[in-house]
């Protein structure tokens, strides 16, 4: 890893917390961090005094003056009040900057993940962005709450520095070496020996605890691929039973296991190297300031409290200077979660630079007036370049049934998505309808988590249909059994058989009444019957919509018009279109077809 690289993430992070302190939702972020310095500050001051105290309590001890004692005591019980008071805010606000923080980045990644189909380009893109949800979930907690509590520790140990460096150079005073005659004066002795202590301490620490990094994004990746592994076997059930493949799906993600195993054991050999020097290094601390002022204290230079203050002040300098040695470890997670962070913003960003760059060749999506669907020297890649349809152009009016058929392979649905405003990659024009007018049906309908209510009205929030008219759809499709159940809350996409979730999304068609529906083998779960009663149920309801389809099952062409065929080639797909087309207005009607009864199960 470059050292650029290794600095990208910081500054990238750098940046989004003051996109944060800018941001107009950035709530009481100002006074919090505000707060927390002043009580930072209020710290270091009861620290202060707290190191006057150890000389005078000691002192008081030493000369047996018992109103000295217990005055002392009296001042211990205020300061400790004091320390007590500044050290529970300092945590409440700086958990609630780590709150407020997490929030606002997460929502900001969110709005940058969840837009514009961003969420299912970022899978078609050769990137290191994978597992976004573990990124936002747990990487934004990681960073925020760890970059909270480095710039407190940091700025406490600045503070702490600056105030006991100068209490220890006076108490200390100098040393007088005589070495080959030749006599030494060594001016806050104490001062240098903790730099030379902290000093080596840091350097040893940074030498044994740099892997840590890499180690650690190492260890998060792993971690993500097996809890990603997991999911997948739980949301694939049924196909994992149906096939007995339970015993290849444990072997898989045992295999992940192991890797996270690899991956830990790894960092627990770095972390016990580590452990090694920092026990020895604190060890040492307790006894070192002792020995090195203890000459003075035999000399009768230094009182007892003497030495307890010139402890303590040499103990503030050197946790101040040992806070890279205390922290490396959180350092080393942090610094992956921050480059995994960057990882992901840097590629939903290149996606967004990708819609924006004049200059580079994506398929242009212009919204018309709803009159029109048309393709202009259109193109369609794949995300590496290679052509999946080439120059194709054709036109499809409002109120217009039109088939899309081509061999597996020839790009129908990647042209859906192009479409949809999904699918960039390519070159050429689609002027679309506009989205308020169009909806997409594929496959495999989306039921999100809620309600019944919710599935059917999304994404319309529900109140903006009444009961009557949940009822009434549900039972033009077949699925009157479900009209009372519209508020309980369920897995729907589990409790449904695929069919009736396909029926579902016909009934959430019908309850919003677009005038462009496009359907991706929408009906390919149910049978025939059910298949051509969906599509004349479609077709009475919505009179007047285009509707544009990809299927291959028998039958569909007499519900629309006119077909456009994708036809395989070496440069890509073309669109081959009909020589001879049915008059469209609006009062075409197709020829009477009964019925089919709508079955209950499929």
């Amino acid at each position: 890893m470059s050292e650029n690289r290794q600095e990208r993430p910081a500054r990238q992070f750098l940046r989004l917390f003051f996109l944060w302190l800018r941001a107009p939702d950035r709530g009481t972020a100002r006074w919090l961090i505000f707060l927390l310095l002043a009580l930072t500050c209020a710290q270091v001051v009861v620290q202060i005094r707290f190191n006057l105290w150890n000389r005078d309590f000691f002192n008081a001890l030493e000369n047996r003056d018992s109103a000295a004692f217990r005055n002392q005591i009296l001042v211990f019980l205020l300061l400790a009040a004091a320390s007590m008071a500044a050290a529970v805010y300092q945590l409440y606000f700086k958990q609630l900057i780590q709150l407020r923080w997490r929030e606002w980045l997460t929502g900001y990644l969110l709005e940058g993940w969840l837009r514009d189909g961003r969420q299912y380009q970022l899978e078609l893109l050769e990137s290191e962005a994978d597992n976004p949800d573990q990124r936002i979930a747990e990487d934004v907690r990681i960073a925020t709450d760890l970059a909270v509590e480095f710039v407190t520790g940091l700025l406490n140990s600045l503070l702490m520095f600056l105030a006991f460096v100068g209490i220890l150079w006076t108490l200390s005073g100098p040393l007088h070496v005589a070495f080959s005659g030749i006599d030494l004066s060594i001016p806050g002795y104490m001062v240098w020996a903790a730099l030379l202590y902290a000093t080596l301490g840091t350097t040893l620490t940074w030498w044994v605890g740099r892997p840590m990094v890499a180690l650690n994004v190492e260890r998060t990746t792993r971690e993500a691929d097996f809890r990603f592994a997991m999911v997948r076997a739980r949301e694939s059930g049924e196909g994992i039973a149906f096939v007995g493949g339970e015993a290849d799906e444990r072997r898989g993600i045992q295999a992940g296991f192991g890797r996270v195993r690899d991956a830990v054991q790894a960092l627990m050999r770095s972390q016990r190297n580590l452990m090694w020097l920092t026990s020895a290094y604190g060890t040492l601390a307790m006894i070192f300031p002792t020995i090195v002022a203890s000459p003075g204290y035999f000399a009768g230079v230094i009182t007892l409290g003497g030495l307890m203050q010139i402890g303590a002040a040499f103990g503030q300098v050197q946790a101040a200077l040992n806070w890279f040695v205390n922290n490396v470890s959180g350092i080393a997670e942090w610094r992956s979660a921050v480059e995994r962070l960057a990882v992901f913003e840097g590629a939903v960003a290149q996606l967004s630079g990708l819609a924006a760059d004049p200059d580079q060749p994506t398929i242009t999506v212009t919204e018309g007036d709803g009159s029109i669907l048309a393709f202009r020297n259109l193109e369609v890649a794949f995300a590496s370049g290679t052509t999946v349809i080439a120059d194709a152009s054709a036109e499809i009016h409002a109120g217009e049934r039109v088939l899309i058929k081509g061999e597996s392979g020839t790009g129908k649905s990647t042209l859906f998505r192009a479409i949809g405003g999904l699918w960039p990659w390519g070159a050429g024009e689609i002027v679309v309808p506009p989205a308020g007018q169009a909806r997409f049906l594929p496959q495999r309908p989306y039921l999100p988590l809620g309600t019944l209510r919710f599935v059917l009205g999304y994404p319309t929030p529900p109140e903006g249909f009444t009961d009557e008219q949940m009822r009434e759809v549900l039972t033009k499709v077949g699925l009157e059994r479900l009209g009372d159940q519209l508020d309980e809350e369920e897995r729907w996409d589990r409790s449904l058989s695929l069919g009736e979730q396909q029926r579902v999304a016909f009934a959430r068609l019908l309850l919003h009444r677009p005038q462009w529906v496009f359907l991706d083998e929408a009906t390919s779960a149910l049978d025939e019957a059910n298949q051509d009663a969906m599509m004349e149920l479609l077709l009475e309801e919505l009179p007047d919509a285009a509707v544009i389809s990809i299927g291959h099952r028998p039958g569909l062409e007499r519900f629309h018009e006119r077909t456009l065929t994708l036809r395989r080639s070496d440069q890509g797909a073309r669109l081959s279109l009909p020589e001879v087309r049915r008059v469209v207005g609006a009062s075409y009607r197709l020829p009477p077809v009964p019925r089919p009864r709508l079955l209950g199960a499929d």
